[in-house]
């Protein structure tokens, strides 16, 4: 059977082997900015479990913009070459890797999550103890438990875009060859664009135009700086809960495809605590604003946001709502979920797409007299027929 969540896809000069993409999720590992080897554990076994792109988590370009204390750091020429440990083990594994570059502004100097994500009074600098100062396009907090951030002068935006630069130069020499912006979620370039956030009364606050400035320019250095051969993606709250609405989503996909982006990540959300997926939340609830922007804007997006399952991801490619399919959660819950769709859509060969120290056994297996089904098909050794699979 040919299936499009396998079909190869070309992103400038970039190749991937199939559309499926590990989300970047923040780990939270990282001491002082470093990679370590949860990161290499973390990444590779993605990679060797059949995934096409595999994306390094939110990487800071400045220490004031780390979320938390152990947030991942590219500010500095330092961290390349211990990247370049992580970059080889995918690329040696079949997959294309990637990295998402970041700056939390205002929601920066929070605890992990499992403490609770609770903003951090006094707590020093992430990169050698320094001064952990807070800044944003305008001095508004994200809400009432957060402290006011500094508004950022024009010096302060300049010094920011120039960080997104160096950092794809970083990533480049690092050996990504994929870079994601991180421009939703309430983070900084987020709160450049909302109207809620960005009060300001320059040429960087107003208008749609204005408040579009900051993420333009910095895409316009990242390209300065990364390689035309190399594809460019932006992650976007397609809609969030304090105004911004998805036609202001596609005139600005239209904006950044101008400017040398490729591919639009479609996320929702974060301008506030109030955001929620729903109640439960539902199969692909974002699909829909993939689905538009792609349409509306011509340009190529990828779906996240509760993709389970095979067959669901096969049908987002196949009815134009995306090109790529981002899995989060899913790929913690199963790492070889590559595996696992390639078998259910029926793909020939479907050990061939993860690492032959895995596959060649595996298919072996397939081939002898055994006649169950693994364990992601049925709920236990006594649930052989699809019905008790359920």
């Amino acid at each position: 059977m040919d299936a499009m969540l396998f079909s190869p896809i070309q992103l400038r000069g970039v190749k991937l082997r199939n559309r499926i993409v590990l989300s970047p999720m923040l780990q939270y590992a990282a001491l002082g900015g470093w990679v370590n080897d949860w990161h290499l554990m973390h990444l590779g076994k993605f990679a060797a479990g059949g995934v096409g792109l595999v994306f390094m988590e939110s990487t800071k370009v400045d220490s004031r913009g780390c979320s938390t204390p152990r947030d991942l750091g590219l500010w500095k020429d330092d961290y390349i070459d211990p990247m370049r440990r992580i970059t080889e083990l995918i690329k040696n594994n079949g997959a294309v890797a990637g990295i998402q570059l970041s700056h939390s502004g205002r929601k920066a100097r929070r605890s992990v999550p499992w403490e609770g994500r609770t903003p951090l009074a006094h707590c020093p600098g992430v990169d050698r103890g320094e001064e952990w100062e807070l800044i944003g396009p305008s001095a508004i907090p994200h809400s009432e438990k957060y402290a006011t951030p500094r508004e950022m002068t024009l010096a302060d935006i300049q010094e920011a875009v120039e960080a997104w630069g160096q950092a794809a130069r970083r990533a480049d020499q690092a050996g990504f060859d994929v870079v994601e912006v991180h421009g939703a979620h309430g983070y900084l370039i987020h709160q450049f664009l909302s109207s809620a956030a960005n009060r300001r009364m320059d040429e960087y606050g107003g208008s749609f135009e204005n408040r579009t400035r900051f993420a333009i320019e910095v895409m316009r250095r990242i390209r300065q700086s990364w390689p035309e051969n190399k594809p460019l993606f932006f992650r976007m709250s397609a809609v969030d809960e304090l105004g911004w609405k998805i036609e202001h989503s596609i005139a600005l996909a239209k904006l950044l495809k101008a400017n040398g982006v490729d591919v639009i990540d479609c996320s929702s959300g974060g301008m506030s605590d109030r955001f929620t997926t729903g109640d439960p939340a539902q199969y692909g609830y974002q699909v829909g604003n993939a689905h538009q922007i792609r349409a509306g804007a011509d340009i190529m997006t990828m779906a996240v946001g509760m993709i389970i399952h095979a067959d669901q991801a096969e049908d987002i490619l196949k009815a134009g709502s995306a090109d790529l399919i981002a899995l989060g959660r899913e790929l913690l819950h199963n790492p070889n979920w590559s595996l696992d769709a390639a078998q259910k859509l029926g793909i020939e060969s479907p050990f061939a797409h993860i690492a032959p120290a895995y596959g060649f056994f595996l298919e072996k297996r397939a081939r002898s007299n055994f006649a169950g089904k693994p364990s992601t098909w049925q709920r236990g050794i006594h649930s052989y027929s699809d019905e008790g699979a359920k």
